[in-house]
């Protein structure tokens, strides 16, 4: 480390702690950590992205995917602000993402020079942990601190590094630290345990929800479903924590869930929630007596009432469970959610059948669903198509999904771009809506760039179209959610991808097909239908009342109501 300049040592200390890329754009106050970082390019890869933002939401999707940690890196001012919604969507998906920006020369701030922001004060809210780094000396100890930080507190840790500070020297009063997270097993306690015990032995009608927390304990989570005789429901990023045609799988809940989940958790009188603090509580049961799993104690009780609180490793908790519990005799109400999911599988199945043109969403899933390999990388924007795939695309315990708790439009492509990065050997496909694609479409030169033969789907229908949903809920006209698309499919051809133009049911699986074998990136442009709304498994008489109001004001307002074809 002695002898060594501070932009050396932060790229041999990323290195140590087994960090091989990062995401960013090169500029003037990061000019003196690119130089150590072109020097070491053999070992940790610079990803040149086209929008910071981009950058971030990679970092964060790379986190989520792998649990390693993510880093992206910008220049002061509009550089680092451009990093921001990729940091929040890593912290409200809990994921490790550390951002190193730059900053104006240590002798310039406070002065308001070109590009100086505060950039602590920006990050402040964002981050777990929030440093400027004024010295060489201090530069080691706390690139350290920062990372143990993002891994232990699962969360953003920056640290802004001021342009001159990467060029002086470490001297030998530099602080030392390790490169080291030690990672810790959390059983709850006994009593906890016990009072869990209880409750379930009493349970007539047990419900699970399993959500990202639950996804390293797939095995534990269904015999412990077994053993109680309960069905699972999955939040979306819960999605594949077992595969959705499993027998105990009643799908997800919420607005884009399914019938079954929606029924079951208003019967239940038992619910047991698995890594997750769901916000939705209207979808959760009203009365009934609740077990909560997290390894987080802050998450436990923090949106909906507890009679047991479980704060500890899920696998580990799960299997202490199952071990204590009897295998429960009366199974009627697990046999009748079961039987209640396979009526909604042969609905869903109708829906996927459809022919009409345009095309329907349900049918592209369809199509998916024919040539996505068993562990493929699937990374989901927001919107309608988020509905989509959560209820119609069935995951194998195999596959990965990401979306973004955020529900940040455009995290799909950056996504699919850090899927290939830390899965090369995986079939890697994002899954996006023209409004959420258009936002950071510019990176798909990106893939082009770094040979990454990733597919990105586009459901093409020239609306944003959930938000034309919401407003006819809400008995509106709607308004201002019309977009001009470019042809998706030359945009890629243009880039030096492969782009697809799809208008026909009969084009779609073909086009999948060649798409999945090409060996540069893809673009497959499917012109879908507008008009069909992603209603919810269980329609509220508000949301048919507001629509019934919004065809009225079509009616009278505009002349010519657009009624959805049956």
């Amino acid at each position: 480390m002695l002898g060594k300049t501070a932009g050396e040592v932060l790229i041999e200390l990323l290195i140590e702690w087994g960090v091989d890329h990062i995401y960013g754009m090169p500029g003037d106050s990061i000019n003196s950590i690119m130089e150590p970082l072109r020097k070491a390019k053999d070992k940790i890869r610079f990803i040149q992205v086209r929008h910071e933002e981009a950058g971030a939401l990679a970092a964060a999707a790379y986190a989520k995917l792998t649990g390693k940690l993510g880093v992206c890196m910008a220049i002061a001012g509009p550089g680092a602000i451009h990093l921001l919604n990729g940091l929040y969507d890593a912290k409200l998906d809990r994921a490790p993402v550390l951002a190193i920006t730059g900053q104006v020369e240590t002798d310039l701030l406070g002065t308001d020079y070109f590009q100086e922001v505060n950039l602590e004060r920006m990050f402040d809210d964002v981050a777990v942990y929030n440093q400027r780094i004024m010295s060489a000396e201090q530069l080691p100890a706390v690139v350290n601190q920062a990372i143990r930080s993002a891994y232990a507190k699962k969360g953003v840790a920056v640290l802004t590094i001021p342009d001159d500070i990467p060029r002086f020297e470490v001297k030998r009063e530099a602080r030392r630290t390790s490169s080291l997270f030690a990672r810790p097993q959390i059983l709850p306690q006994a009593a906890d345990l016990l009072q869990a015990v209880r409750i379930l032995e009493q349970a007539r009608k047990p419900v699970i929800l399993a959500g990202r927390g639950a996804r390293e304990a797939s095995q534990p989570l269904i015999e412990f479903a077994e053993k109680i005789a309960a069905p699972i429901v999955l939040t979306l990023p819960g999605k594949g924590t077992i595969p959705d045609e499993h027998p105990l799988c009643l799908g997800g809940l919420g607005l884009i869930g399914t019938k079954p989940a929606y029924d079951a958790m208003r019967e239940a009188d038992t619910l047991v929630m698995v890594g997750t603090s769901f916000p939705f509580t209207g979808f959760l049961p009203e009365g009934a007596r609740t077990i909560h799993i997290d390894t987080d104690p802050a998450q436990i009780g923090k949106r909906y009432p507890v009679d047991a609180g479980l704060a500890g490793d899920a696998r580990q908790t799960l299997n202490w469970l199952a071990r204590e519990l009897p295998v429960r005799s009366d199974r009627s109400f697990l046999a009748r959610c079961q039987r209640e999911m396979k009526q909604w599988w042969k609905k869903m199945d109708r829906e996927e059948a459809q022919s009409d043109v345009p095309i329907k969403p349900q049918r592209v899933i369809r199509a998916l669903q024919q040539v996505v390999q068993d562990d493929a990388v699937l990374s989901v924007d927001v919107g309608n198509v988020t509905v989509w795939m959560a209820r119609h695309f069935r995951m194998s315990r195999q596959q990965m999904v990401i979306s973004s708790w955020l529900a940040t439009l455009g995290c799909g492509l950056p996504g699919a771009i850090a899927g290939k990065i830390a899965y090369p050997g995986k079939q890697v496909i994002a899954v996006c809506g023209d409004g959420g694609f258009a936002m950071l479409m510019s990176d798909f030169v990106t893939a082009v760039k770094y040979q990454l033969p990733i597919v990105v789907v586009v459901l093409n229908n020239h609306k944003i179209a959930m938000i034309k949903f919401e407003q006819e809920v809400m008995g509106n006209v709607e308004f201002a959610t019309d977009l001009h698309n470019p042809n998706f499919a030359r945009f890629a051809d243009i880039c030096g991808g492969v782009g697809f133009r799809v208008e026909k049911p009969e084009e779609l699986l073909p086009a999948l097909q060649q798409a999945v074998s090409e060996k540069k990136p893809c673009i497959i442009d499917v012109l879908v239908d507008a008009r069909e709304a992603p209603m919810p498994a269980k329609v509220t008489f508000a949301q048919a009342a507001g629509y019934a109001k919004h065809l009225l004001k079509e009616l009278f307002e505009e002349g010519r109501p657009e009624v959805p074809v049956p």
